[in-house]
């Protein structure tokens, strides 16, 4: 050894045992080292002092008791052995993160400390432990808020995508084994890029952020809800196949997420909705029951919005079919397969229609017409919008300039629309060339105009009031509803929103109470006012009452073709007397098709006349006598006991066992199906139910092999007459 070296050795063994505990003390006091000690039962016999000082506990009241009670396992996995388990395998030990069992309110956080150990030995025989201590709270948390940003979304707080396709796979591949079921939603909010375009990202993220709060409030069942990015949600709802529940909880949530929000910069109106798919029914792996639940959600947005819709068979060639139609847009523009009907617009005090308002509906050489409703959620979002309503405008004005002269017409104007550049030189255009005086021209605009560049809509505006044509309000008390859109505007109507216009009828006075605040304003402001989509008298009668002077809806009629418009337009005015029997025509499949029911082993074909929620018309078998039961197979696993409760030679009326209940598109759909776990014990491979009957079904367990005896007979198929 060098001289140097030995200098050094002999100073530092020259420190007194004072001076070596004075340097521990400051160690310890720094925070970059604390000891402690336990005794051979594991009782703490020394603790650093900053340790006690760092969880807020008295030194007095951790010496003595058991180091396994002191702190506990801070480990997030759960993954590691608990402390008092390794102390007492007297083994050396470190690394082992732990918290305080009790701490002070000022550490409610909760201090996180890294502990090391090794047995302190006598001989042979073990006398406890001395280790040491470090605080790691500011690393741990820092892990933690990392992990947690790894699996839940930092706007709202919800998983995010990652982690719930990892909780849906794990759960299916678990509930699999179990024969369990697991529904699966995804939901997408309406409007929900207006408020982000127009108000701004922030207004958009607080809207998430309130939305994510309705919506876990709204599911009252053991469930997890995660955010996909964007709008988009998605909700697990593990043991669940029952439809009818399930329908409720899906419209629950559209109607809580379509009440309005309060935001810094405004108030505001979305909507949602949904798609529902059902494991293993609609689909055995994560993947497949995601994607029946997105092609659900396609077609629930694609049939009108603001509703759900559960997934079946026959909606992958809806899919296929909807996108060609949305290809196919601009030739049938350009090959005049579009065509207007017009619904009157009617005075409420004397019945005299005074504009009729264009609906655009598709003649489609494989589909038959294409009516207006699903065309305007055909057109909604594509990239013919512009095209379509610049057609629609030029074709209203050629019609209605050979209409008497009290009567306009009136054409709803896209916001694509209304925002393009050439959009009042196309009105202008139109008029010149129809000749039509522009006063008989009404464009009705949206609130969502405005949510565009303020100057350029204000020009626009002031373009169009040049022009003379009229304008009108649409959808007010939809959305935003805010009177700078009246004092800025020179609108000459206020058509009220349609859906508070039904609320005023299922809720009275303070809807009302609405619409009569609205009547006042508009006539404060010497505006007309119109309300939508009426079907009773009585609303009819309650709407009158308060002041609104133009109505429409099926009370007076449903969107009429153009020679009928024509041909009541001839000579005296074209009056409607309201009527209450008018109802909205139902938009739905027909039910007139052949169908199996199931009577002792033996199935039969028949024909489904008409489809209620407690009962059925069967046709095509002799001689059934009341109080016969038969299982109704309605397709896709669907089956449905129901009982014969009247008959007439070939036709059957069937009472069911158990209602149906709503499918979310305007049909009904059994609460549940024959379950794949089922089929699969009979000897069927595990997989999603096909589209087909029970019969046809592998594993179905019926046949025609002789094995069943049909008890009843086939009806003689009907004789045509000759004409």
């Amino acid at each position: 050894m060098s001289k140097s070296g030995l200098k050094s050795t002999k100073a530092a063994s020259a420190l007194s045992d004072g001076e070596k505990l004075a340097m521990l003390d400051e160690l310890e006091q720094s925070g970059l080292g604390w000891f402690w000690a336990s005794d051979r039962q594991g009782n703490l016999t020394y603790l650093s002092s900053a340790i006690a000082d760092r969880i807020g506990v008295p030194l007095s009241d951790l010496l003595g008791q058991p180091l396994g009670t002191v702190f506990v396992s801070a480990d997030r996995d759960g993954r590691t052995k608990s402390l008092p388990l390794m102390l007492g395998a007297h083994k050396a030990f470190s690394g082992f993160s732990v918290r305080a069992e009790k701490c002070s309110a000022k550490d409610a956080g909760g201090a996180v400390l890294r502990l090391s150990g090794r047995p302190a030995f006598d001989g042979e025989e073990f006398t406890g432990f001395r280790g040491t201590g470090a605080d790691i709270t500011d690393e741990y948390y820092r892990e933690e808020e990392t992990e947690r940003l790894a699996k839940f979304d930092s706007l709202t707080g919800l998983s995010n995508r990652h982690r719930m396709q990892h909780i849906i796979e794990t759960t299916l591949t678990a509930f699999k084994a179990a024969k369990r079921n697991c529904a699966v939603m995804m939901l997408d909010l309406d409007k929900f890029k207006h408020v982000n375009d127009t108000l701004g990202h922030a207004a958009g993220d607080e809207l998430l952020k309130q939305v994510a709060d309705r919506l876990s409030r709204s599911i009252e069942v053991e469930c997890e809800i995660g955010r996909l990015g964007g709008d988009e949600f998605q909700v697990m709802i593990p043991d669940m196949d029952d439809r009818g529940e399930l329908g409720e909880i899906a419209m629950k949530i559209i109607t809580m997420l379509k009440q309005p929000y309060s935001l810094e910069e405004g108030r505001c109106v979305i909507g949602a909705s949904i798609g529902v798919a059902i494991a293993p029914h609609d689909g055995v792996n994560a993947e497949e029951v995601v994607r029946s639940a997105d092609l659900a959600l396609y077609s629930a947005k694609n049939s009108g919005r603001g509703q759900f819709r559960f997934y079946s068979g026959e909606l992958e060639n809806e899919a296929l079919f909807r996108r060609r139609l949305e290809e196919n847009l601009g030739v049938a523009v350009r090959e005049k397969q579009l065509f207007l009907k017009y619904e009157p617009i009617v005075t409420a005090t004397d019945e005299t229609v005074r504009a009729l308002e264009t609906h655009i509906c598709w003649m489609h050489d494989q589909r038959g017409e294409i009516d207006e409703e699903e065309f305007a959620s055909i057109l909604d979002g594509s990239s013919q919008v512009v095209e379509v309503g610049t057609w629609a405008i030029r074709e209203a004005c050629e019609h209605a300039a050979g209409w008497p002269d009290t009567v306009r017409v009136a054409v709803n104007v896209p916001v694509a629309l209304f925002a393009s550049d050439s959009f009042v030189d196309c009105v202008s255009e139109a008029l010149t060339s129809a000749d039509l005086p522009a006063h008989r021209l009404e464009l009705e605009i949206s609130e969502a105009v405005f949510f565009g560049d303020t100057n350029d809509v204000d020009r626009t505006l002031a373009q169009l009031f040049k022009l003379g044509v009229r304008l009108t309000l649409d959808e007010f008390g939809s959305g935003y509803s805010s009177l700078a859109y009246l004092r800025r505007a020179p609108f000459d109507a206020i058509k009220i929103d349609e859906a508070l216009v039904s609320e005023a009828e299922a809720h009275d006075s303070k809807d009302l109470g609405l619409i009569r605040a609205i009547v006042a304003l508009a006539g404060a402001l010497e505006m007309d006012t119109i309300a939508n989509g009426i079907e009773t008298t009585d609303l009819f009668d309650r709407l009158k009452q308060c002041g609104v002077k133009y109505m429409q809806g099926p009370i007076y009629s449903d969107p009429v073709a153009r020679d009928v418009a024509d041909t009541e337009l001839i000579g005296d005015a074209w009056k409607i007397v309201p009527s209450g029997d008018r109802t909205k025509r139902a938009r739905r499949r027909t039910v007139f098709r052949k169908i199996q029911v199931i009577h002792d082993d033996h199935s039969y074909e028949v024909t489904l006349r008409n489809l209620s929620r407690t009962g059925a018309l069967i046709q095509g078998l002799n001689d059934v006598p009341k109080e016969t039961q038969f299982v109704v197979d309605l397709g896709g696993g669907q089956l449905a006991v129901a009982t014969v409760i009247r008959t007439n030679g070939d036709t059957q009326g069937l009472e069911f066992e158990q209602s149906l209940v709503d499918d979310g598109s305007g049909g009904l759909c059994t609460r549940n199906r024959v379950s794949p776990y089922a089929l699969s014990a009979a000897g069927a491979p595990l997989a999603a139910l096909s589209q087909g009957d029970y019969k046809g079904m592998e594993g179905g367990m019926l046949s025609d092999n002789g094995a069943s005896v049909p008890l009843f007979a086939y009806a003689a198929p009907a004789r045509c007459e000759a004409a």
